[in-house]
């Protein structure tokens, strides 16, 4: 799969290295979103799926030109993600991206918008 959708700390604009690698490692082609539900676990966001109308995480899909950088990235996100494959919607399309989605404990906040930058 090289294509990857990010929704949190991995998004355009992020300080950390791991959003550095992605940007060097990858294209970026363009905001999209997936069906789910966002929660503010504090430092960072985490998506679950979601099968209820109207239920969307916005983010971005790039594309990735490095093998190597998944394996950095399931790293990063540690045992709270789980690298998963899920349709996501852009402007023009649906494509196949992977993505992580969280699998921790639900302590967090829902972000009513879907998006970690208007939390």
């Amino acid at each position: 799969m090289d294509h990857l959708f990010v929704y949190g700390t991995l998004r355009r604009g992020s300080q950390n290295k791991f959003a550095r690698m992605l940007a060097d490692g990858g294209r970026f082609l363009g905001s999209a979103r997936v069906a789910g539900r966002l929660y503010d676990l504090g430092r960072y966001p985490g998506a679950v799926p979601s099968l209820e109308p109207d239920c969307w995480v916005d983010g971005e899909v790039w594309q990735l030109h490095d093998p190597r950088l998944l394996p950095l990235l399931d790293e990063y996100e540690g045992s709270e993600f789980e690298r998963a494959i899920a349709p996501v919607q852009t402007e023009n399309a649906v494509i196949d991206c992977s993505l992580y989605w969280y699998v921790g404990l639900r302590t967090g906040r829902p972000i009513a918008s879907g998006n970690w930058l208007k939390r």
